[in-house]
């Protein structure tokens, strides 16, 4: 489901308990105003299963030729109940289908260990590779 109304207390839960075995923590510090500014700046989607959060994406619009697949991920329950890559197709659909002609995805050694490969197998490909260090 969109979250259609901008809701910086579940985007921040989402990041925090979605990344918090990947050590997503460059937004831990953010502000309440700073989570709303980016609730308000992204497009948000939850899935849900039986009623329940299992893992949300959300897309970024950088430019009208750009969509970036900001952030992805499963809750911790959610993991290896066949939902990611479902999840994943959901997300690249919906990012073509706001009319872009490039979708970008960023994904580093922090993301869980088949984020590579299904994102490659959906048609994503390595275009720049970066290497640096950062204590977890």
């Amino acid at each position: 489901m969109q979250v259609e109304i901008p809701c910086p207390e579940l985007n921040r839960f989402l990041n925090e308990v979605v990344g918090q075995d990947w050590h997503w923590t460059d937004r831990l510090p953010w502000t309440l105003d700073e989570w709303r500014a980016w609730a308000e700046r992204v497009e948000t989607w939850v899935a849900y299963v039986a009623g329940t959060p299992a893992g949300f994406f959300e897309l970024a619009r950088p430019s009208e030729q750009e969509v970036n697949l900001v952030y992805f991920g499963l809750l911790p329950w959610a993991i290896g109940q066949g939902l990611g890559g479902w999840l994943l197709t959901r997300a690249i659909e919906r990012a073509w289908a706001l009319g872009p002609s490039l979708v970008t995805v960023n994904t580093c050694s922090l993301d869980g260990p088949h984020a590579l490969a299904n994102y490659r197998a959906r048609g994503f490909e390595i275009v720049r590779m970066d290497v640096r260090t950062q204590e977890v």
